[in-house]
């Protein structure tokens, strides 16, 4: 495994703790992109493991993780596209295996559909173009004026944070816990600038949907290798669209993981980072 090393890089003004492995002088990389409402820690053992082989960076977004917060920051899937293209020519990176998270696809495969001759590879962990998908509950409530902000009003507790996003691990037949000191990282990070991200960010994307069409026929165009990994036991995002992602990616190797939800870097990182080390590898 390789070294992940901690740093930063600021890009548009704004600072965000970056995470690297392998050879930072490497004009291609795997470029990991969390969602919500993670940060570059979730991708800790699948850097390590990508970095053995190939270049591998992981930044925390605008408005999540520890990086710059400012409410001005445009909080569409459009916004956060753009400053993944700025973050790319800030690190040299030319080339792109795309590693894509949650709401990470959406912004990075957003990306994609507008740089198609820089994208080497797509790994889309629990996420995609989303179609045929109803928002999460907890996406519905975000999405509605007024009971969004009193849901956001407080920091919750760190009890109430571990029960919210282990809920789906509750369930039976149950899979591995997510671990507690994830979630008490993610449980830190979750200050009140992040919760008026995400209230920003899923109320602009409350009718992403509408646009999988559009972007399947752009994203099918490159016809690039891709892998499809998804937690059987994903409540927010049902693993019934893992599938669905070769409508955009035609030749996607898809793999269902029978025990994980929807973190499956986290619940069983080292078959998560193995699968994604030995495709980018092979990409």
């Amino acid at each position: 495994m390789a070294s992940v090393r901690s740093g930063s890089v600021v890009v548009a003004g704004l600072c965000s703790p970056l995470l690297s492995a392998g050879d930072d002088s490497a004009t291609t990389a795997a470029v990991m992109v969390h969602g919500n409402p993670g940060s570059s820690h979730d991708w800790r053992g699948v850097l390590a493991a990508v970095g053995e082989h190939t270049r591998a960076l992981a930044m925390d977004m605008p408005g999540f993780g520890q990086a710059d917060k400012p409410r001005s920051f445009d909080h569409t899937v459009e916004g956060y596209a753009a400053h993944l293209e700025a973050a790319r020519i800030e690190l040299g990176v030319q080339q792109v295996h795309l590693v894509l998270h949650d709401f990470g696809g959406p912004w990075g495969l957003a990306w994609a559909a507008g740089h198609p001759e820089l994208v080497a590879s797509v790994t889309l962990v629990n996420t995609g173009v989303l179609q045929a998908y109803r928002w999460h509950w907890l996406a519905r409530l975000w999405q509605t004026p007024r009971l969004g902000e009193a849901f956001m009003a407080q920091q919750p507790p760190r009890w109430l944070f571990r029960a919210l996003l282990d809920h789906g691990y509750a369930r039976r037949p149950r899979p591995p816990r997510l671990p507690r000191a994830f979630l008490d990282h993610m449980g830190h990070d979750f200050d009140a600038d992040t919760r008026h991200a995400v209230l920003r960010l899923y109320r602009a994307s409350e009718h992403l949907t509408d646009r999988a069409p559009e972007l399947v026929a752009a994203l099918s165009r490159i016809d690039c290798p891709a892998l499809v990994l998804w937690g059987a036991r994903d409540h927010y995002i049902g693993a019934e669209q893992a599938l669905r992602q070769r409508a955009a990616f035609p030749r996607a190797e898809v793999v269902v993981l029978p025990g994980s939800g929807h973190w499956p870097m986290v619940d069983d990182p080292d078959v998560c980072a193995g699968l994604v080390s030995d495709f980018v590898a092979g990409a």
